[in-house]
């Protein structure tokens, strides 16, 4: 179902659009049943989270102003979150900041603890983030930024058509599947090793779970 605008009550968690395109299973155990598990890796990306949310934190260095645990929130997406951090360097292309001379264009800075992945998960994370800057401040963010803790290195996501219509698709998939109190079932892949809900999915029971006629058609057949 498509919608101009949500409600408050309607917003997801933004940081649910990494999950669901990770697996939509995974994303429905979280959100829709209320699951969560943790392991070493999401551990670890607590760890990294924490060094850097605290609400309380600014701090200008070289002309660029850093702010840390920003809520954020598009009614359009109906979405809400929290940016890690969002950077505002002066630009002619920005927004006037309450007591500060100047405009300053923002962007975005996600946290993720282990290294470039080949999927699109963390970059609509991040895109999904700046859109919802977009909508508050009333501007528009060409760029955002991703700093792996593993790899220690910092990477430039443009923000292209493609990647916010992907945004634009993916939340409408999971406020009708959050709607519909939908779980999908499992389809196994090699991402199931590091998934922290294994042990309350079970990809490889609920994979060979077949139809109840199915079974009793091959009961019959054998008898």
């Amino acid at each position: 179902m498509t919608k101009s605008e949500y409600t408050p009550d309607e917003l997801l968690p933004l940081s649910g659009i990494q999950h669901f395109l990770f697996c939509r299973r995974q994303w429905a155990l979280i959100h829709v049943e209320r699951q969560w598990q943790e392991n070493t890796l999401t551990v670890e990306g607590k760890l990294l989270h924490k060094r850097v949310d605290d609400p309380f934190f600014t701090e200008i260095r070289k002309g660029v102003i850093t702010a840390r645990a920003v809520p954020v929130a598009s009614y359009r997406l109906g979405l809400s979150g929290v940016c890690d951090v969002v950077e505002f360097t002066e630009s002619p292309d920005g927004v006037q900041l309450p007591g500060r001379a100047g405009l300053f264009l923002a962007a975005p800075v996600e946290y993720k603890r282990g290294h470039e992945k080949r999927d699109a998960c963390d970059e609509a994370q991040l895109c999904a983030q700046a859109i919802c800057l977009e909508e508050m401040l009333a501007v528009k963010i060409p760029i955002g930024y991703l700093y792996y803790g593993e790899t220690r290195h910092r990477v430039a996501v443009e923000l292209t058509g493609e990647l916010r219509d992907l945004v634009q698709k993916m939340t409408m998939e999971m406020h009708t599947y959050f709607q519909r109190g939908y779980t999908p079932r499992v389809k196994t892949s090699k991402a199931c090793r590091s998934c922290s809900l294994a042990d309350i999915c079970l990809p490889e029971l609920q994979e060979n779970v077949i139809a109840a006629t199915k079974y009793i058609k091959q009961q019959l057949e054998s008898a």
